[in-house]
């Protein structure tokens, strides 16, 4: 720091307070001070800082299921929007089902003196777990809050919503005979998507097939199989899976079976994963805005840091109408 204040001229309080991004400083003075850090190659110390300031900037992030594309694509976007902010993420991947490694990663988070902990949580029983918990920091799940845990601070994309999306555009269509091809009943977003599926079908006059998947290609040629098994009169007009991937296994299963998608059958998905616009043919989906999510959480995380209350309002989904439904034959 004594060799950035001697080549820009000023104090080193000047260049410390420029460097931690302090006001008080005139912008002539800010860019000469930034102009030696470029040329000496200065980096900040985190550890001195954090000794002066009591501000470590790092979030640790327990992320569960990471495998997948929702809860990975959470993790990207966390990590983005935590750098726009000048702070920096530490992430631990543990098991579903894996209490011990959940402690294990809290602890060490803490050892580190994170600002804050952030749980992208697949399973509500890890979220019942997490809101036992009793920390002098923030704590955030993303995902939707389960029942009768009003005082924890959740946030997510409005699954709920993004359901009534797709069973609404399939009704819109004329669809009546429609299959929710549902994701697996203990994780809470496939839950939650089950239940906005099934109530808005009902307010719809619809009687829905239910059948379960894994959220894997797999589980959805499988449901696609059982479904061309049936006889052509016999078979839904529509299905909506639960995920894009369960969508992708029906729609080669259709294909497989030679039954037309969407003369014959129509199909919707949930994610709008990079790539459902080149599928056969392009899949009509729900979006889900992950970076947005990221952005909010990275904001709520840090107002809580502060003090203040964050704005929990769940981020709103998007129907993306491709050529994989229409309306069916009469």
């Amino acid at each position: 720091m004594a060799e950035v204040a001697a080549v820009a001229g000023v104090s080193h309080q000047t260049v410390s307070r420029v460097i931690n991004g302090f006001p008080g400083v005139r912008p002539q003075t800010r860019e000469k001070v930034q102009a030696a850090v470029d040329q000496l190659g200065y980096r900040r110390n985190l550890a001195a800082r954090a000794l002066v300031t009591r501000q470590s900037r790092l979030i640790g992030v327990i992320a569960v299921g990471s495998f997948l594309y929702g809860p990975t694509s959470t993790l990207a976007s966390l990590e983005r929007a935590a750098r726009d902010h000048s702070y920096l993420t530490l992430i631990a991947t543990i098991a579903e089902t894996s209490d011990e490694q959940f402690s294990a990663a809290l602890d060490e988070f803490l050892e580190r003196s994170v600002e804050a902990i952030i749980v992208i949580a697949s399973r509500e029983s890890l979220v019942w777990f997490a809101g036992s918990l009793d920390l002098d920091i923030p704590l955030i799940i993303v995902g939707p809050r389960p029942a009768d845990l009003d005082q924890l601070t959740c946030l997510s994309v409005d699954q709920t919503a993004g359901a009534e999306l797709a069973v609404t555009h399939l009704a819109e269509l004329g669809h009546r005979d429609v299959t929710l091809l549902a994701g697996p009943a203990n994780w809470v977003d496939a839950q939650r998507r089950f239940d906005g599926a099934l109530t808005q079908s009902e307010m719809l006059g619809i009687q829905p097939r239910i059948a379960r998947g894994d959220w894997s290609p797999g589980s959805g040629y499988a449901a696609g199989v059982k479904i061309a098994q049936l006889q052509p009169e016999a078979r839904p007009t529509a299905v909506f899976c639960a995920n894009d991937h369960m969508a992708l296994g029906l729609l080669a299963a259709f294909h497989a079976h030679r039954i037309s998608v969407p003369d014959e059958i129509s199909v919707i998905g949930f994610d709008d994963l990079p790539g459902s616009g080149f599928y056969f043919p392009a899949l009509t989906t729900i979006h889900q805005d992950f970076d947005a999510l990221g952005t909010k959480v990275i904001k709520a995380a840090l107002a809580m840091i502060s003090g203040a209350t964050p704005d929990t309002d769940p981020v709103p989904p998007k129907l993306v109408k491709r050529e994989s439904t229409a309306a069916p034959r009469s």
